[in-house]
């Protein structure tokens, strides 16, 4: 009989270090990306939320490490057993541990989705009294179930397919943002939508009047005003009593922050709560195209809602009452807090309700939000359509994933 192999004799490990002082903002740039646990999402990591300049990653002395591209991440602490395929060199902060696969002794794929598989038997195996942690030493006896690689490319193999072509719609999904992005950033950041003869206004000599709220120039007959000013509904989210088990594990989406990182729209949520929970904050309630955005621990995150659902005390959103104002806002929000990570070394303090209320914002006459609406609706409903077929085939490949790993469905 043939032992089965366990992941130290087809992988080796490397925990990551990194942690530089929030406090030092030279630590932070764009030079190197940082992975942290917030960074998995289940496939493969191209980008970090957060980077590191050159200092604040040499800041960690002897420890500081790269992990190299096609390994895979595992987070360690916190929400343990997080995964992804790393796609570049990245440095991982001290919640993450790194697997490189010997491609002589396992498939790479094979070994992520048993890492996915066995996530329940990863987090029992973390100790600690206090706060549970992942130690690279319960990984390394992990049994695989297949010792083969020819077996094991086979079933990473149909599993992979749902995941390329989940892939493919994030890409497309991307391409789709970034084409209302240059819209956005042509018609309200350089002010050269058509004028009244279909010439870019700024570039042919429009108007622009300075304006004291906002300390710039715009184009005459736009304004200034505020989040609020501009949507008057903003509901701060809450979670209800977590003495109560009757009020989760429900049919309403509970929004958190993982659940709108890298989502333009929410089709999904880790937590959900009852009608019973739910109703306990009736005022808490958020409808279809709400704007959702994360202000506290990692503000700046922006999402819509796609059905009836609440969201944590982490969370501003934003009722859109008249819908031209939708994508508009999105990309206006979206743009506030990226510069205001810009001026703070990425960091900034969090946002109450107040705060974010009060954001100023340029206002554009109506007659244009109309035509960007218009413009960009499409797009947005292709994104949204793909991102609920993702969710689709992300249940197909988790419903076949323990029956391909326990030889309950063979490939042949």
């Amino acid at each position: 009989m043939i032992n089965n192999l366990i992941l130290k004799d087809c992988c080796s490990f490397q925990e990551g270090y990194v942690n530089p002082s929030q406090k030092i903002p030279t630590y932070f740039g764009n030079d190197i990306k940082w992975l942290r646990a917030s960074d998995l999402s289940e496939g493969y990591v191209y980008d970090t939320e957060r980077k590191l300049s050159k200092k604040g990653f040499e800041s960690a002395g002897k420890s500081a490490k790269m992990f190299p591209k096609d390994s895979i991440a595992i987070s360690k602490s916190g929400t343990i057993g997080s995964l992804g395929i790393l796609k570049d060199e990245m440095c991982g902060n001290r919640a993450v541990i790194n697997i490189v696969v010997n491609p002589d002794k396992a498939n790479l794929k094979y070994i992520f989705y048993t890492l996915k598989y066995k996530k329940a038997e990863i987090v029992s195996r973390a100790g600690g009294s206090i706060q549970k942690n992942l130690y690279v030493s319960a990984l390394e006896t992990l049994i695989l179930n297949h010792n083969s690689i020819k077996e094991q490319s086979e079933i990473s193999s149909v599993l992979s397919a749902l995941d390329k072509k989940i892939e493919l719609n994030n890409q497309i999904n991307a391409e789709l943002e970034a084409m209302a992005k240059t819209l956005y950033d042509y018609w309200f950041v350089q002010f050269d939508f058509p004028d009244a003869d279909g010439k870019p206004y700024k570039s042919s000599g429009g108007k622009m009047v300075y304006n004291e709220v906002l300390k710039r120039e715009i184009p005459e007959g736009w304004k200034d005003s505020t989040i609020e000013g501009i949507e008057s509904n903003i509901v701060t989210g809450k979670t209800p009593s977590k003495k109560k088990p009757e009020y989760f594990n429900g049919d309403v989406p509970f929004i958190t922050i993982g659940d709108i990182r890298a989502n333009t729209f929410i089709v999904q949520t880790e937590e959900t709560l009852t009608s019973k929970g739910a109703d306990t904050q009736k005022n808490k309630y958020l409808p279809e195209n709400t704007i959702c955005v994360t202000c506290i621990a990692s503000p700046g995150l922006v999402g819509f809602v796609t059905e009836q659902s609440q969201t944590n005390q982490q969370i501003n959103s934003v009722v859109c009452s008249n819908p031209l104002n939708m994508y508009y806002l999105y990309f206006a929000i979206k743009a506030y807090f990226e510069g205001a990570k810009a001026k703070t070394g990425n960091t900034f303090a969090n946002m109450n309700k107040g705060d974010f209320s009060s954001i100023n914002m340029l206002y554009p006459n109506k007659k244009l939000l109309s035509k960007y609406y218009e413009v960009v609706n499409p797009l947005f409903r292709q994104i949204k359509a793909k991102t609920l077929e993702n969710k689709e085939l992300e249940n197909l490949r988790d419903w076949l994933l323990p029956m391909l790993m326990n030889g309950q469905v063979t490939v042949k």
